[in-house]
């Protein structure tokens, strides 16, 4: 029973997080011959506030590339 977990800042879109869990869902069916039945896809939704890369909180790291 596949498990995958996508966590992302928030802000997609519903029909998003759909798109995701259904290119995922396909993409372990046709690589792996997984059931769609038994996949399991949860998106979370991290506050920018809660998220950090390159040492840096989000927003900090975002303007800096401006």
């Amino acid at each position: 029973m596949p498990y995958v977990n996508i966590q992302i800042t928030a802000g997609a879109s519903e029909e998003e997080k759909a798109e995701l869990i259904r290119d995922v869902t396909d993409s372990l069916v046709r690589v792996l011959n997984k059931k769609p039945e038994h996949t399991h896809v949860v998106v979370q939704e991290i506050a920018e506030e809660n998220w950090g890369f390159a040492g840096l909180p989000t927003k900090q790291w975002r303007q800096k590339q401006s």
